[in-house]
């Protein structure tokens, strides 16, 4: 013999809602946070001393001092970044280094993506394909 379970009919409609809504509120996170929405189309050059590195998930990031303060520096995910080339040991903290980007939309934010590294003269291109070069 073969039982069933079925939810009262109440819940099924309510079930189904709140499926929607999670799913709603966990893409519209992704995008949020995995987006270029937050930062300029305009690219510019940051060249500075790096002063923290981390290669850790979601987005391993750097913090470089420069002429004009503090800057975090956000990458791409950790296998877009290493596929780049740019894995731990390629820098370490004091050494120079330039990156190109897009920064934030909010002027009093020091915040930029980067689509390439430059240390000593060689390009760690993050994001090739969003290069843009003057």
């Amino acid at each position: 013999m073969t039982r069933s379970f079925s939810l009262p009919s109440m819940t099924k409609p309510t079930l189904a809602l709140s499926a929607l809504a999670g799913a709603a509120l966990l893409a519209g996170a992704a995008v949020a946070h995995h987006g270029w929405s937050w930062a300029e189309a305009d690219q510019i050059n940051l060249t500075g001393k790096l002063t923290a590195i981390s290669f850790a998930p979601p987005h391993p990031t750097l913090e470089l001092d420069t002429a004009d303060g503090s800057w975090r520096i956000e990458l791409g995910n950790p296998g877009l970044t290493q596929r780049s080339g740019f894995v731990e040991g390629v820098v370490a903290v004091g050494d120079e280094i330039t990156v190109r980007g897009n920064r934030s939309l909010d002027p009093n934010e020091k915040r930029l993506k980067a689509v390439r590294v430059i240390v000593e003269g060689k390009n760690y291109d993050i994001y090739p394909n969003r290069i843009v070069t003057n």
